[in-house]
């Protein structure tokens, strides 16, 4: 793994380790954490549903598990700062961890949908947002406060939510959220919270600083340690992304027939559509051939057998969703000072020899 660091533990995958793996094994998946890792005794956990609902719970695992019917789907998460070195290069982002592209993985969960607990619990009318809570104390918020976030009640509702206990047919591990979280397929991986404690139907966005200040596109000249809550664009569904998993930035190569391979993703109800690399920065495509997904929440695998010259060339690709949109050209038109949201086509150069 990549450690970005060590306290709270952000790690990514090399890029290498990712291609053509549909389902990202434990102990390569990413870990993206706010404060220290919590300690959870399964046995003593519980999970308290209230706010608007006419029927308040509070529920064990083996209860929730007992309770409603489980539940499985593959889904990809991606951390809103994934692929943030591609802005740093544009400009320094201070105190914000240097993303490559593995930020990004893919699993198989088990639990519960959050739907049918909340429909157990008997939403009110104006319960218009979910709220979710975890113990893990983040020294980030100012004042400090534990993890939290939310979302829409539709997207809560709409059947895919899970509240999982399992992560590719085993136990969830500590380090992702045991005993219990939330997975929101084809929304950033912030609002699948881990550790979850508590969950909130409400009639506003939770008041979160990671809801309300942090996780949210602040304008380029903005200064973030100065945003208040509720400025700048909240971040929910994934933007369409790739990524070059192979071969290898910087690497040495011999000049002919290469494979290049890599991911490409598209968040909520959109899928990928197209994928396509250049060799001449834009100038000509060729279509790679696309995987197909193991389900409507997952990435897709990309391949093409290119032709390289000898010399250095820079490798670039781009995706197309299914509404026909495609990727912006260049981070640099993208940027912000939390570094959030880069899917800007994606680079590599290599140097061929013969």
């Amino acid at each position: 793994m990549v450690v970005h660091r060590a306290e709270p533990y952000n790690a990514e995958p090399p890029p290498y380790a990712l291609a053509d793996q549909a389902v990202t094994s434990l102990d390569t998946f990413y870990s993206r954490n706010h404060g220290a890792i919590p300690d959870l005794d399964p046995s003593a956990w519980r999970l308290a549903v209230d706010g608007l609902v006419d029927r308040p719970l509070t529920l064990s695992l083996d209860e929730l598990r007992a309770g409603f019917p489980e539940r499985t789907l593959v889904a990809t998460l991606q951390c809103a700062g994934n692929r943030r070195a591609g802005f740093v290069q544009v400009r320094d982002i201070p105190g914000e961890d240097p993303w490559g592209p593995g930020a990004t993985s893919t699993a198989t969960w088990t639990g519960v949908s959050l739907a049918d607990v909340l429909a157990s619990a008997g939403l009110r009318p104006g319960a218009a947002h979910i709220a979710f809570t975890a113990p893990d104390v983040s020294e980030l918020a100012g004042p400090r406060e534990p993890y939290g976030g939310s979302i829409p009640t539709a997207k809560a509702t709409a059947g895919e939510v899970l509240l999982a206990w399992a992560m590719n047919g085993r136990t969830l591990p500590r380090v992702h959220g045991a005993p219990l979280r939330v997975v929101v397929p084809g929304w950033i991986g912030a609002r699948s919270v881990k550790w979850l404690q508590r969950v909130t139907a409400q009639a506003e966005p939770s008041g979160n600083y990671f809801q309300a200040v942090a996780y949210r596109i602040l304008p380029a000249e903005s200064d973030p340690d100065r945003a208040r809550p509720g400025d700048g664009i909240s971040l929910g569904s994934v933007a369409l992304n790739c990524a070059i998993l192979g071969p290898a930035a910087g690497a040495r190569l011999r000049r002919g027939l290469v494979e290049v391979t890599g991911y490409a993703y598209a968040g909520d109800d959109r899928a990928v559509a197209r994928m396509d690399v250049s060799l001449d920065e834009g100038r000509t495509w060729t279509q790679a051939r696309l995987a197909p997904p193991d389900g409507p929440w997952a990435w897709q695998h990309w391949r093409v057998t290119v032709d390289l010259p000898e010399g250095e060339t820079a490798i670039t690709a781009r995706a197309w969703d299914t509404t026909g949109a495609t990727q912006p050209e260049q981070a640099r038109h993208l940027w912000n000072p939390k570094g959030y949201a880069n899917n800007s086509w994606d680079r590599i150069a290599v140097t061929c020899v013969p």
